[in-house]
């Protein structure tokens, strides 16, 4: 066994990410031994977090890959194996770097990832749709992204990325977000229920503790966007977002005609009181566009659910916070986004040319060059004395 070869076959291996961690899996002490024999074969064994862990072939896949590239390598003998308790503790205190359980990385003041809330005042609106395109939106952008899927009785958001019947790995108490094929990880709260079709019927301090749960024993790793879909109206789930995540910035959806928007008002009129900045408004459903009239090539809108709605929700904030909240863009009606929500393919990866996926594209493209400011965040500052 030579050592310039072994010293190769390390260096490929730390090239192989853990596909739900996504660090490498020498960093994550998951290389338990390697040993190459005088013909060039190499004998490794790789441990597993967990023993039922999804995604195994994966890593036994990229392991071989890996491996077998390097010069002088003649074959791989890939034995998997399954960390004891005390490795995988050690690997908890590796991912949350040393800190305190229950400690939400998000709210920490040195946190670079933008965390957006999807708020609606009512059902019905599409928030879960536009949450998700937004967040795919995002990723082709470049960026790491995640989603939280807050709205604890609705919770649509797996289904609509296809991975409904995922389950989390979890690693002692500190649980992995379910990784979906556009890179986008998620976490869910049906994903955490022992049947797909079992009801949760929680009241408000049960809600805090699962919210706590999904931002605080996630590892989410270096995100650099981190979207929530919250349930409509002003509960207990927007309260404890503003406790929990004060400096969270809030995107209001609603549609076009006026009852939609009266209680858009009323969810972005919430973060407000809870200190969180709204940084603009969404418009779903605003209009249909003709088929009859793109045909021929004209542009004839049909406002099915009138007008007017989006802008009087960013106009009316606008005047209310004594500061600009846009109106973000609006997404016209298409079959496309609702089947692609129902077959867990949202629009913006199956269709992205369609007029929906481009307007919800062009949104996250807005959302992502904001810079972060100071206007409606909370400083920390606490007054020791009078003057």
């Amino acid at each position: 066994m030579s050592s310039p070869l072994l010293d190769q076959v390390d260096a490929a291996l730390a090239t192989v990410n853990d596909p739900e961690i996504k660090r490498p899996i020498t960093e994550l002490g998951m290389v338990d031994s390697v040993e190459i024999d005088d013909a060039g074969v190499v004998h490794l064994t790789v441990l597993l977090t967990v023993a039922g862990c999804p995604l195994k072939d994966t890593i036994t896949r990229d392991v071989n890959a890996a491996v077998g590239r390097v010069d002088g390598v003649t074959g791989v003998d890939l034995s998997l194996g399954v960390m004891t308790a005390e490795q995988r503790s050690g690997l908890q205190q590796t991912l949350r770097g040393g800190q305190a359980q229950r400690e939400i990385p998000f709210a920490q003041p040195g946190s670079l990832t933008k965390v957006l809330a999807v708020a609606s005042g009512k059902g019905g609106v599409g928030k879960s749709s536009v949450t998700v395109n937004l967040a795919l939106a995002l990723a082709k952008q470049g960026l790491k992204v995640g989603i939280v899927d807050a709205d604890i009785y609705g919770h649509s958001v797996p289904a609509m990325l296809g991975v409904a019947d995922e389950r989390p790995t979890q690693v002692e108490d500190l649980i992995m977000p379910v990784p979906t094929a556009s890179g986008v990880s998620v976490i869910s709260i049906g994903m955490l229920k022992p049947r797909r079709d079992q009801v949760v019927a929680w009241r408000g301090p049960m809600l805090d503790r699962a919210l706590v749960q999904m931002l605080a024993d996630v590892y989410w790793g270096d995100l650099d966007a981190l979207l929530l879909d919250l349930p409509p109206g002003t509960g207990d789930i927007a309260i404890s977002l503003g406790q929990h995540l004060p400096g969270a910035e809030v995107v209001v959806v609603t549609t076009p005609q006026e009852a939609a928007a009266e209680v858009a008002e009323r969810a972005g009129t919430m973060a407000s009181m809870m200190h969180q900045r709204v940084v603009g408004v969404v418009e779903n459903m605003s209009y249909l566009p003709c088929p009859h009239c793109t045909e021929i090539g004209t542009d004839h809108r049909l406002e099915i659910f009138g007008s007017g709605g989006g802008e009087r929700v960013a106009k009316t904030l606008s005047a209310r916070f004594g500061y600009d909240v846009p109106m973000l863009g609006q997404i016209p009606i298409d079959t496309s986004l609702r089947e692609g929500g129902d077959v867990g393919k949202p629009i913006v990866d199956a269709d992205p040319t369609a007029p929906a996926a481009t307007a919800l594209t062009a949104i996250a493209t807005h959302l992502a060059g904001r810079g972060r400011g100071l206007a409606g965040m909370q400083l920390g500052l606490t007054p020791t004395s009078k003057f």
